[in-house]
């Protein structure tokens, strides 16, 4: 009883600590150790016996198991978005997908062009950084509430692209390691639920958008709103359109023989393409890759840190008792799987954090119990971009606060509607899909 407490305490302290602004790579150690205390874990391996579970062991195993795994995937990543950032080539994209469908689809060409970005393998943060001038400049010429604008950028990103069959996000990809499925895990029942989650999502969003609207709330400029350096020569957009389509056709080419690692191959061929095709428009290349470097350590590192957590958790007899809990569900066993994954994704705060703490363990149980492998990719993918965009997620609260420069009290409520109740409904059709055999 006393172990549950810790554990469910420790998820708590994780999420209200994050949510008070602390670092998370202060706020994951000390969550652990709550947990540890409250289980009675030893702290450090000179108090335990062989082979025994303690803090300290337990919490940077999870910790350096998860950088040795991923960090050449963050970096390339990283430097990827960077590459694209500083040559003005997500600029360019977003910019002709604005232009091209104008004003009186404003909100569509913001959700639109963060897609194709996204789903292009440019980080999130980029992607949101590259299209909020133009989401600005949009809001303002349409007269909408500025308070949407961290909904259409999170929908655009977080949604039906991140978690989608093919996409390069590295939501996509932990579950092959586990399964020893592809990127394309599941793709019929993707597509569909991704369509689903396009319409209807954007059916909402609109909606709230003009609710607002009739009830009189307009755009109000702010004295730090970005302005849009027109002057500033950009490449072509087909020539930005071509790193993106680079990353998709490498990861497609080398998945079979590569696995995983494919991603290094497809992204590392991303950053060569960017710079070779748009090289005289870098402010400065090396500079970039810099700023990626620095971006993919603080990147990996708090998600680290939240595994870290994980791996005292599931070391604490509770965890033991909760995962007999998810497993054994009635029904469906996809229902278990997209329970944990989007409690633990949910708790803390993290979609890949969500997935590298869960997937060890409910990998083998259930691939042991017959479930189809694919179909619990792409369950596991989805199901960990829901709960995970909750309040204290980093991606919200950069977008919201640090980003957009609105409060969560005027801007969640949108986000959370697109980005946390579409994501749950399209789990739920994608475990009936399975369940009725489609894509099996």
């Amino acid at each position: 009883m006393l172990s549950m407490i810790g554990l469910i305490g420790g998820l708590i302290l994780l999420i209200f600590l994050t949510m008070r602004g602390m670092n998370i790579l202060i706020v994951g150690p000390i969550s652990a150790l709550f947990v540890a205390v409250l289980s009675g874990m030893p702290l450090f391996p000179q108090l335990a016996g062989e082979g025994e579970a303690n803090l300290v062991s337990n919490y940077m195993s999870g910790f350096t198991s998860f950088v040795a795994a991923w960090y050449l995937m963050f970096l390339l990543g990283a430097v990827f978005g960077k590459v694209m950032e500083d040559s003005g080539a997500a600029d360019s994209v977003s910019r002709f997908v604005v232009e091209k469908l104008g004003m009186k689809y404003a909100v569509f060409a913001i959700v639109l062009a963060c897609a194709v970005l996204t789903y292009g393998g440019v980080s999130l943060f980029v992607v949101a950084f590259s299209v909020y001038p133009m989401a600005v400049s949009l809001f303002k010429q349409a007269d909408l509430p500025r308070r949407f604008i961290p909904a259409a950028l999170a929908f655009g990103s977080v949604t039906f692209t991140m978690t989608s069959a093919g996409s390069p996000e590295i939501q996509n990809w932990i579950p092959i390691e586990y399964l020893g499925t592809t990127p394309y895990a599941g793709w019929e029942v993707s597509l569909i639920v991704a369509v689903f989650m396009a319409v209807f999502g954007y059916w909402w969003l609109k909606r709230m958008i003009t609710k607002a609207v009739n009830k009189g709330e307009k755009f109000h400029s702010r004295e730090e709103d970005p302005v849009i350096d027109e002057g500033r020569p950009l490449p072509n957009p087909f020539m930005g359109l071509v790193p993106l389509l680079v990353v998709l056709i490498l990861a497609f080419t080398f998945h079979d023989s590569l696995k995983q690692s494919a991603l290094i191959i497809a992204l590392l061929g991303g950053v060569i393409s960017a710079y070779v095709l748009n090289r005289k428009y870098f402010k400065g290349f090396w500079g970039a890759v810099s700023e990626g470097t620095v971006g993919a350590l603080i990147a990996i590192g708090n998600t680290a840190a939240v595994v870290g957590f994980g791996g005292v958790a599931k070391a604490v007899p509770a965890f033991s008792t909760a995962v007999d809990v998810m497993t054994n569900i009635p029904g469906s066993p996809l229902i278990g799987g997209a329970i944990a994954v989007s409690v633990i994704a949910g708790m803390t705060g993290s979609a890949s954090g969500g997935q590298a703490i869960a997937l060890p363990i409910l990998a083998p149980h259930y691939v042991d119990m017959g479930v189809n492998p694919e179909a619990l990719h792409r369950v596991v993918a989805i199901s960990s971009g829901a709960l995970d965009s909750l309040p204290h997620n980093g991606y919200v609260v950069t977008t919201i606060r640090s980003i957009c420069n609105e409060s969560h009290g005027e801007a969640y409520g949108a986000v959370g509607a697109v980005t946390v109740i579409v994501p749950l409904i399209g789990l739920a059709l994608a475990i009936l899909l399975f369940s009725f055999g489609v894509g099996i």
